[in-house]
């Protein structure tokens, strides 16, 4: 019998008990469907984590100094500069960071929720801030400590009815003129990446009452060469600090790698053991199939007699196991298909993000394949037997 005969014999075997072969499928309809699921799901957050950090900015590392360590002396902002011109393979850009714990106020209002900023002039390349009206801080403004600023989009838009350019903000007591506006970057609400302020660091250290900063954002060239720009700045602070201890050094790009290892290792977990399913699905296939092949003792009977050799009959049986189990992936592949599209409308609604629920291709490919094995794997035993039955007993079976 060819291969083609034993898969439309296996159909038609299937088609007339349509409730038992469901119900048989069921275990490899729930794996398969689980594991695309979990693997979309862990998909999803792999590429939102991505997404994100990739917006705050993966290819920059963050400088925090807190301390002097071995040595009585503290890092110039020119010493800063300087590391960068001294590896500039591997180093773009720097610019001070000062946080300002004031509040801004715009005629009568007060704005308690704004984050104030001092930042450099390359500031808005590093972070890959765009502007829709004016300009950003310019070398003039930081060393002439002028009192300027560049505002979030949310700012704009609420009080000075997205005209904010030439028009004037209070911070801390002093007047700050507006010389630009940042592109809306999310949903403009309030504490949100859009309710900003940028002003010259020089006047954000007057603001802060500091002498020192201890905060810097450098630019890598590549995020490939993330370690050794690293490497490049721990050496030049050891040197000057005496010890490591006096600064620690933070980048997304690492915390993004981290991350996604840990997520993997739990998508991983949690995929093997909804694997179990297809397991449990293969022991239920061949329990069906030994069923089968009892009630089908006197067809095996008069198929030998008419000369079907054992691997006759074990190739149709196992064609038919297998047939079953494909059929319960691709149902599995479907159902899984669907939950992923509520579970993505789900997440959406409840957290108001975009992630997704993406099932990958290999995670699909890999499940189906598997189910089609395990239809393989747990309908042999039951195809042996059926092709050692001797065939007068089988043509003598009630």
């Amino acid at each position: 019998m060819k291969i083609t005969e034993s898969f439309i014999l296996a159909m038609k075997n299937i088609l007339s008990s349509k409730l038992r072969a469901l119900l048989t499928m069921l275990g490899i309809i729930i794996g398969v469907a689980a594991v695309i699921v979990i693997i979309g799901l862990g998909s999803g957050m792999e590429s939102y984590m991505t997404n994100s950090f990739k917006s705050m900015g993966t290819n920059l590392l963050t400088v925090n100094l807190f301390g002097r360590g071995q040595s009585s002396r503290s890092v110039s902002i020119d010493e800063m500069y300087e590391i960068v011109d001294e590896n500039s393979e591997y180093l773009a850009n720097v610019s001070p960071l000062v946080n300002v714990n004031k509040t801004v106020k715009i005629g009568s209002d007060t704005l308690d929720t704004t984050t104030i900023s001092g930042v450099g002039e390359d500031y808005d390349n590093m972070k890959a801030l765009a502007l829709t009206q004016g300009r950003f801080l310019q070398y003039v403004d930081i060393l002439k400590r002028k009192d300027v600023c560049v505002i979030g989009s949310y700012i704009n838009n609420e009080w000075f009815n997205g005209n904010g350019v030439g028009d004037n903000i209070r911070i801390g007591g002093n007047l700050y003129k507006v010389v630009g506006v940042l592109e809306e970057k999310a949903d403009s609400e309030e504490s949100g990446e859009d309710d900003v302020v940028y002003i010259p660091y020089t006047a954000a250290m007057k603001l802060a009452y500091t002498g020192t900063i201890s905060s810097y954002t450098f630019e890598v060239v590549s995020e490939d060469q993330i370690t050794e720009a690293k490497a490049g700045i721990e050496e030049k602070l050891t040197e000057v600090f005496g010890s490591d201890s006096s600064y620690r050094i933070t980048s997304l790009s690492e915390m993004l790698d981290t991350m996604t290892g840990m997520i993997n290792i739990m998508v991983t977990v949690l995929a093997a053991i909804a694997a179990i399913s297809l397991v449990v699905g293969g022991i239920g296939i061949m329990n069906i199939m030994l069923v089968s092949v009892t009630e089908r003792t006197r067809e095996i009977g008069i198929r030998k007699a008419l000369g079907a050799k054992q691997h006759h009959i074990m190739t149709q049986f196992v064609i038919e196991a297998a047939t079953t189990s494909a059929i319960g992936g691709v149902l599995g592949i479907i159902t899984g298909y669907l939950l992923c599209y509520a579970g993505t409308s789900i997440v959406a609604s409840i957290t108001e993000t975009e992630m997704s629920i993406s099932p990958t291709f290999t995670s699909v490919m890999t499940s189906f394949s598997i189910s089609a094995m395990i239809g393989i794997v747990f309908g042999y035993l039951p195809a042996k037997r059926a092709a050692k039955l001797n065939p007068i007993e089988a043509l003598r079976y009630d």
